[in-house]
């Protein structure tokens, strides 16, 4: 019973460290404004650079990547714990450093639903991007420093954020696939990445109709989103 208990609380808690408004709170802070309300009406670092400035947005976007990686860090600290509890080891037929790496993955799918769907915000968010970065970052640094190379390397060239984004979340899957990872790490990257791309569907039109605006330029419609 304590098992189970404690893996439902460390889940929540990973929830709660992706559900952190950042965005909303920085235009709430700074300027006393909602920042659903301006420029594409995202909370993500890219509308708050339009918004409220550089440095906010570099701020948010820190912080949305933290974020992500204190929810893999406190899931491997919590669990490890846990399971030196008396009553708190897995079922026997579990092995302990199996269901670690199961409950990492878990807790990361549960940072980016936070980011994504925050209970702060009535259930909105953001596309995850960042918190998925901080979660890759955490989990598996190769990994995660590709995808942002990736998404870097894009955004120079192009300087469309949402094709960065795409470009990190298939980079992610095809590092993960490659390099010696654990199967929940590789099947958490592949649901994250899929997730990501999914979420940017709308940005994926704009991009084949060559109407998606490109870094610092105002959309009428929700744009791509750190």
């Amino acid at each position: 019973m304590i098992f189970w208990s404690a893996s439902a609380i460390g889940l929540a808690v990973a929830y709660l460290f992706g559900s952190v408004p950042t965005g909303y709170l920085a235009g709430k802070l700074l300027r006393g404004i909602d920042i659903r309300e301006h420029g594409s009406r995202s909370t993500g670092a890219t509308n708050v650079l339009r918004t409220l400035g550089k440095w906010p947005a570099l701020v948010v976007l820190l912080i949305d990547v933290m974020k992500g990686a204190a929810a893999i860090v406190f899931a491997r600290w919590f669990f490890g714990w846990v399971f030196t509890l008396p009553s708190g080891a897995p079922p026997a037929a579990l092995d302990p450093q199996s269901w670690i790496d199961w409950a990492v993955c878990l807790s990361g799918l549960a940072a980016l639903l936070g980011h994504a769907v925050s209970i702060w915000l009535n259930f909105t968010g953001g596309k995850s991007a960042a918190a998925g970065l901080g979660v890759l970052l955490a989990m598996s640094w190769p990994v995660g420093l590709g995808a942002a190379l990736a998404f870097a390397i894009a955004l120079a060239i192009s300087r469309i954020v949402s094709l960065g984004s795409i470009l990190a979340a298939l980079t992610a899957i095809a590092l993960v696939c490659i390099l010696e990872q654990p199967l929940p790490y590789r099947l958490l990257v592949i649901a994250g990445g899929i997730y990501v791309i999914v979420r940017h569907r709308a940005n994926i039109q704009r991009l084949l109709a060559g109407t998606e605006p490109r870094f610092g330029q105002f959309s009428p419609e929700p744009a791509t989103e750190a």
